[in-house]
């Protein structure tokens, strides 16, 4: 008896936490969700055709962009000029095409101020394409990023005896998906101020620019899959850990590797 009373007496408790635990919940699912900037010369958010397909509702999109807007508001970049940079804090560039001089300065100085960057470089991009050599719509296939990376401290070489085939490597205990990749090392400038460490057989560079900061991938194999059964959760993982520098809880992807020093 005494049991089934405080029982009942427990019920208005109860129901009281679980309306709070349900509004907390809705709340959470109503927060908007961060903005992400997003430069690429590959056809990751409108997909490779025409846009008014997409506008139409007849195209497919990208599985990347499908799963950045699980997480992101995506917001599409076509130039990296301060207006279009001004209210972003966080900026993927993708095998993004060759930056104008104010552009790298632009950018340059939106990382030192703050932002945070993921940027994919590939030196030999395997990513497939229905675009010719001379398009305007087909994406960059080797990256053009030196003045960027100079000012930055690093060179992005290219093993051209490497065999080719999408393979992972393994780095800081996770895999990650690789087709001709490339390897950052170190660039002496003469500058003191080299802010970026070469990690993972160079394979990564974390960067830290004044109050900003950006993680460099010397291939953007990780993006390519178009295949009709599902993205293998592998690729789908490795993506998410690079991007783990732009989400709100931070992890370095692995440790700075001193045996990354330009030659």
């Amino acid at each position: 008896m005494f049991q089934r009373l405080r029982t009942r007496a427990l019920l208005p408790f109860l129901a009281l936490l679980a309306a709070a635990c349900s509004a907390g919940q809705a709340d959470h699912e109503d927060l908007p969700k961060p903005r992400l900037g997003l430069f690429t010369s590959i056809p990751l958010y409108w997909g490779e055709g025409e846009i008014g397909t997409f506008i139409d509702g007849e195209g497919k999109s990208d599985w990347v962009r499908a799963e950045l807007e699980t997480r992101f508001e995506l917001v599409p970049l076509d130039t990296l000029e301060q207006d279009a940079l001004a209210g972003l804090d966080r900026v993927i560039l993708a095998q993004p095409r060759p930056l104008a001089p104010s552009e790298n300065v632009a950018f340059d100085r939106w990382v030192a101020e703050g932002g945070k960057a993921v940027i994919l470089a590939d030196p030999m991009l395997t990513r497939h394409t229905r675009y010719p050599i001379g398009d305007r719509r087909r994406p960059q296939d080797v990256v053009l990023l030196s003045p960027i990376l100079s000012r930055w401290g690093v060179e992005l070489q290219f093993d051209e005896d490497q065999p080719g085939g999408d393979r992972m490597i393994e780095v800081d205990g996770r895999g990650f998906p690789v087709n001709l990749r490339g390897r950052f090392i170190r660039k002496d400038t003469g500058a003191a101020d080299r802010p970026c460490q070469p990690m993972g057989d160079g394979l990564f560079a974390r960067c830290v620019r004044g109050r900003g900061s950006a993680v460099l991938y010397a291939d953007a194999a990780v993006l390519d899959w178009e295949g009709a059964d599902p993205v293998p959760s592998a690729r789908r993982d490795a993506l998410w850990h690079l991007l783990r520098p732009l989400m709100d809880e931070q992890r370095d992807l692995a440790q700075p590797d001193e045996t990354a020093d330009a030659a």
